[in-house]
């Protein structure tokens, strides 16, 4: 038994037997019952299915703080994935309950990076370089390795804002340890000037630096994670889009390989590839390199451009897709009753730290 499966709940009869038509009218029935004192945040990744209940929609950092913002809420059902709710929590007062309805949505780039592994890297790099070293998070991390961050004087890092956060590091220190994406620590240091034979990668599986050269040369240490989804574009991918559809501009998210990333017209941030779309003129053409569900809204809400998914045998994020409709209202119902399920609580002394590395970015950023 796996430990997806040691988390899994199954549903009740009242719930598997409803058609998706009563889950339906019985989730509008909730949210209407219960009105200001639920809240419902939403990733942008979400399937349909959930996201038109939800009450804000966006960035995982974003909605946590529009939940924090959020006073009168009593109950906030994260629709995303573990570590967004996790930062809900963090930043929502002690008297709000954040909710994750499946256990198993959890985010396999966050899981690369474990805490236990991280210390003893941490460990092995300070022996090498002292106390000429920060490290930075991208917020797609676990509670424990942001309050890891902010013990050692770094900070988060959004997609949005990795430039400025990466120089500011540089400023600090004379190299950053950047977890756990390496493409994102690539594709911004890349951006900023820093050469690729200036970066080195951390394997947490050997524990080891693996770097060709002097360790003395190395700015920028990335750790060996990624995102399952946007790994998996390629320059291929480009290549067919290029032959096939000459006019059509491509656009990707820098958690994408770096040759992809260089390869493509533009690159940024959810919110900056929204943005692009939404601005972009009547009749242009669009291949995207990001989640599945997002592009498929991207194309149902404009349908004035031709739209594709830069890889068309792309699936959605297996695990942000856990959250479905029936484990929403599982736990719409369990809230209803004041008897929460899946409450995501984060221990006072990790949420101090990660605190700590969110105001660092937020005031800079």
């Amino acid at each position: 038994m796996g430990i997806l499966d040691t988390l899994h709940v199954s549903l009740p009869p009242s719930i598997t037997s409803m058609t998706t038509a009563e889950m339906e009218e019985r989730v509008r029935e909730i949210k209407q019952l219960m009105g200001s004192r639920l809240f419902i945040p939403g990733h942008h990744y979400q399937k349909d299915e959930v996201i038109q209940f939800a009450d804000a929609v966006g960035d995982s950092l974003q909605l946590a703080q529009v939940s924090a913002e959020n006073k009168e809420a009593e109950y906030i059902v994260f629709c995303g994935v573990h570590f967004m709710a996790e930062t809900a929590d963090m930043l929502t007062s002690p008297e709000q309950t954040v909710i994750l309805p499946d256990m198993r949505a959890g985010c396999s780039m966050a899981d690369m990076a474990d805490i236990f592994q991280t210390e003893k890297a941490w460990r092995k790099l300070t022996e090498t370089f002292g106390d000429r070293i920060l490290p930075l998070t991208y917020v797609n991390s676990t509670a424990a390795i942001k309050s890891f961050v902010g013990k050692y004087g770094g900070a988060t890092v959004t997609s949005s804002n990795a430039h400025k956060m990466v120089e500011w590091a540089l400023g600090e220190k004379e190299r950053i340890l950047f977890l756990p994406d390496q493409h994102l620590g690539r594709n911004t240091a890349a951006d900023l000037g820093i050469s690729l034979d200036d970066m080195a990668v951390f394997d947490p599986a050997t524990n080891d630096l693996v770097y060709d050269g002097d360790s003395e040369n190395i700015k920028v240490i990335l750790w060996k994670g990624h995102c399952s989804v946007h790994e998996n574009f390629t320059v291929k991918n480009i290549e067919s889009v290029r032959k096939n559809h000459p006019d059509m501009q491509v656009i990707v998210h820098p958690e994408c390989r770096r040759d992809v990333v260089e390869q493509s017209d533009y690159n940024g941030s959810t919110k900056y590839i929204i943005d692009m779309i939404e601005r972009a003129p009547s009749g242009t053409s669009w291949a995207i390199g990001t989640e599945m569900n997002l592009v498929k809204r991207l194309i149902a809400n404009h349908p004035d451009k031709h739209i594709i998914s830069l890889n068309p045998y792309m699936c959605p994020c297996l695990t942000m897709n856990r959250i479905d409709l029936p484990h929403l209202l599982w736990a719409l119902e369990h809230v209803m009753a004041d008897d929460p399920v899946n409450v995501i609580r984060v221990e006072p002394s990790v949420t101090t730290e990660a605190v700590r590395a969110l105001e660092r970015m937020l005031i800079r950023a």
